[in-house]
């Protein structure tokens, strides 16, 4: 998959990544959406991934309501509240996998040459894992304990990438020790600690992107600037170390997909450059960022890249980082309503503009929706529970009586708000539950025990594609 493959043709030039699109790129963006049957080279083979078709969409969205339901149903009537042990109402998660397993289908299908190795960063859960990797799913490893984790399953080290530009020098030496064999930089001091405690290791050089449309960007960071590019893979040369290909990230909840294909046009110039300098440049890591309700257009337009700049009979191994694509719609948080201030909630469609209601929940942004502050996620609260009515999915719950109240973490700093403008279906007392959909992305790990509250939330399992 990685290894072994022939070389392209080659050219010299780079252009800089911070230039404005080239009128090339617009052209391509504005092709996109063309019939991809009468471009033959858009007709690729498969990875050799599981290919068992998922069942039908429709059913199997239904089955997923129902399952989650009926997880979030038993868990909250098992608890009475006047007697419960300290913590069994604590919040806790429904992860439905077959969800995962869906959009694993869908990536295959959509980007049939790329394979993902999953960002175990977004949420290292031990079911997804081991279920991605049952699938044929590769994985991005950033830290010894990340590639521990991986390894603790049973999983090749082959199948991990060391996705780190700047790693801690003792953990490249750890990941050579455990045959993890690829890996990324984006300058000079990190060849020279490559030579020193892992040589034989194959390096992707990741590139600078264009990633202001981003809402998480990462090339403020990492991402070697394209001025520099000639003299990193001389300085490669000299140490003789293995460049295998280029690396980049556009960020993740971009909307501009222009900055993929003029990242897939730079890559294309560095790999020329490589190969000059008779480096194998086998391997194009697209990086992650994907979500997935952008994932048609973002698909599209890596599509028609790729067949541009890496067409197939090249035969260049394409890999991707994708994290909160399979995940983020996966994981539903359910939480408890500890207290309340204030008056009697008043109606949105109220003259009175009196202030919304305070409502404290027992998890917040020290816990699973550090998203807020760190992924700029914005959770939307719904009532799953009112004096006893069980409320999932209730298409009466978009009805007219909503009702105003910012929604508290249970921590003592005034800063864990998760909303401060929430609109709420029923007048929530102490006690009732609240759940928060499509929280399954840069989460759970990321929860800090901050004042002494559990940062593990339990997690309940259902599977709607084996039913």
């Amino acid at each position: 998959m990685v290894n072994d493959i022939p070389q392209m043709s080659m050219s010299t030039s780079v252009q800089s990544s911070s230039s404005p699109m080239l009128e090339t790129e617009r052209v391509l963006l504005a092709n996109i959406n063309k019939s991809e049957s009468s471009r033959p080279d858009l007709k690729m083979e498969s990875l050799k991934l599981s290919t068992v078709p998922p069942k039908d969409t429709a059913i199997e969205t239904e089955n997923s309501k129902q399952l989650i339901s009926k997880a979030l149903f038993d868990q909250v009537t098992s608890i009475n509240h006047d007697t419960c042990e300290p913590g069994d109402e604590d919040p806790f998660f429904v992860c439905d996998l077959g969800k995962v397993e869906r959009l694993y289908y869908t990536w295959i299908k959509s980007l049939p040459r790329v394979h993902p190795y999953y960002a175990v960063k977004c949420n290292p859960n031990e079911q997804v894992l081991k279920l991605l990797a049952s699938l044929g799913v590769n994985f991005d490893c950033a830290s010894k304990g990340e590639i521990e984790t991986v390894l603790s399953l049973g999983i090749d080290p082959s199948r991990i990438i060391y996705a780190h530009p700047c790693k801690v020098g003792s953990f490249l030496r750890f990941s050579k020790t455990v045959d993890v064999n690829l890996t990324t930089f984006d300058n000079s001091d990190e060849l020279y600690k490559v030579k020193k405690h892992h040589p034989t290791t194959r390096l992707l050089l990741r590139i600078i992107t264009d990633d202001e449309s981003a809402q998480c960007r990462l090339s403020t960071k990492y991402g070697a600037p394209l001025a520099n590019v000639s003299n990193l893979l001389k300085l490669a040369k000299q140490l003789e170390l293995n460049i295998a290909g280029v690396s980049f990230h556009v960020g993740s909840g971009a909307n501009d997909f222009g900055s993929l294909v003029k990242a897939v046009k730079d890559a294309r110039d560095v790999f020329d450059l490589g190969r000059a300098l008779g480096f194998s440049m086998d391997i194009l890591d697209v990086g992650g960022g994907f979500s997935y309700e952008s994932f048609n257009e973002s698909s599209k337009a890596l599509n028609f890249a790729l067949n541009e700049y890496f067409p197939l009979n090249e035969n260049v191994s394409i890999i991707a980082e994708p994290g909160r694509y399979f995940v983020a719609n996966a994981f539903t948080l359910a939480v408890n309503v500890i207290a309340k201030r204030g008056g009697v909630l008043e109606s949105s469609t109220s003259s009175d503009n009196s202030s919304p209601a305070m409502v404290y929940v027992n998890d917040g942004v020290y816990g699973n929706m550090n998203c807020i502050l760190f992924d700029h996620q914005t959770p939307k609260a719904k009532v799953l529970t009112h004096r006893g009515e069980f409320l999932y999915d209730d298409l009466n719950a978009a009805s007219e009586n909503r009702f105003n109240v910012s929604i508290w973490g249970p921590t003592c700093d005034g800063l864990d708000c998760i909303s401060d403008n929430a609109l709420l279906s029923h007048n929530v007392s102490v006690g009732d539950w609240l759940y928060f959909p499509d929280l399954g992305a840069y989460t759970s790990a990321a929860a800090s025990p901050f004042n002494g509250f559990k940062a593990n939330a339990h997690t309940i399992y259902v599977n709607s594609e084996s039913c």
